[in-house]
């Protein structure tokens, strides 16, 4: 795994895992980074060059002039797709980042080649029951002022380590089918955040506030998902406390044309959780619908 740094209006972090032919662009959700992708990476780069940036705000990406909302990191990963990877790419997002590729191929789709959504962030389904602590986190998030006073209370209540498994526990069926080594990295670039990027709460309040906005435009979101061109695979962890597996079962049904893909034992991260059956399952889809050019050859 290569790390570089790239200037997209500001500097912009992203890791490379290898492999040849046609990119595969890796997009982690809301809180998350480019670590939320390294027990797949190597894996997936059989199927063309594999990279993984952080969006504005996260990982080792500052906000910059450019703000961490959601409209600003749509800016960015284009402009990441044009000028750096500079190819038509397989865009792979979770969660925020799955909502930020959806939109990304309906609006540019001369930049995929093919789309798959992890577990991506949707609207309301309205008769879904949502988790009552997931309800309340962002429902304190959304107030300013107070949003930002329990962020940095509880940064430095919990510290590195613990902010991880409390992630990690609110995302995951069962944290121990996380890799160990996975956790170290999480923890490790918690440690380097609350270290030296005092920018990183700020951050995530203000993407988390316009995501919530934008999932309330749910016009907007039906255009998008219609919009989508290219092969798409849907991907959803049945217990998912974040994103229901409900919202995954609608909107495949508005697209019955996408691959439905389901892991029963998995939750919000399924990439995290179950990284074999996560690329066995992805990988074979890529090799019929959208083969990278080295890899076929």
């Amino acid at each position: 795994m290569r790390s570089k740094t790239v200037d997209l209006g500001g500097p912009v972090h992203y890791v490379e895992f290898g492999g040849e032919g046609a990119p595969l662009v890796l997009v982690h959700g809301l809180g998350g980074s480019h670590v939320n992708w390294t027990g797949v990476g190597a894996r997936l780069a059989r199927h063309g060059r594999v990279l993984a940036l952080d969006l504005s705000g996260f990982g080792r990406t500052p906000p910059a002039a450019r703000g961490a909302g959601v409209e600003a990191n749509e800016r960015l990963l284009e402009r990441f797709l044009r000028d750096v990877v500079g190819a038509p790419a397989v865009l792979m997002g979770n969660s925020m980042g799955g909502f930020l590729s959806l939109r990304t191929a309906a609006r540019a789709p001369e930049l995929m080649r093919a789309l798959v959504l992890v577990n991506p962030a949707q609207p309301h389904v309205k008769g879904v029951a949502r988790d009552p602590e997931v309800v309340r986190r962002f429902a304190i998030a959304s107030i300013p002022l107070l949003g930002e006073f329990l962020a940095a209370r509880k940064a430095k209540q919990l510290g590195a380590r613990r902010l991880t498994e409390d992630m990690l526990e609110l995302c995951c069926r069962d944290t121990g089918t996380v890799a160990t080594e996975l956790v170290e990295a999480h923890v490790s670039l918690s440690t380097e955040r609350l270290a030296s990027m005092p920018w990183s709460s700020a951050a995530y309040l203000e993407a988390a506030r316009t995501l919530m906005g934008a999932l309330r435009r749910t016009e907007d979101f039906a255009r998008h998902v219609k919009g989508v061109r290219c092969p798409t695979m849907l991907v959803h962890g049945v217990h998912d406390r974040l994103v229901r597996f409900a919202y995954s079962e609608a909107l495949a049904k508005l697209r019955p044309d996408w691959r439905f893909e389901v892991f029963p034992d998995a939750g919000h991260v399924p990439m995290m959780e179950d990284p074999e059956g996560f690329t066995a399952r992805v990988g074979a889809w890529l090799e019929r619908v959208a083969p990278s050019p080295r890899a076929a050859g």
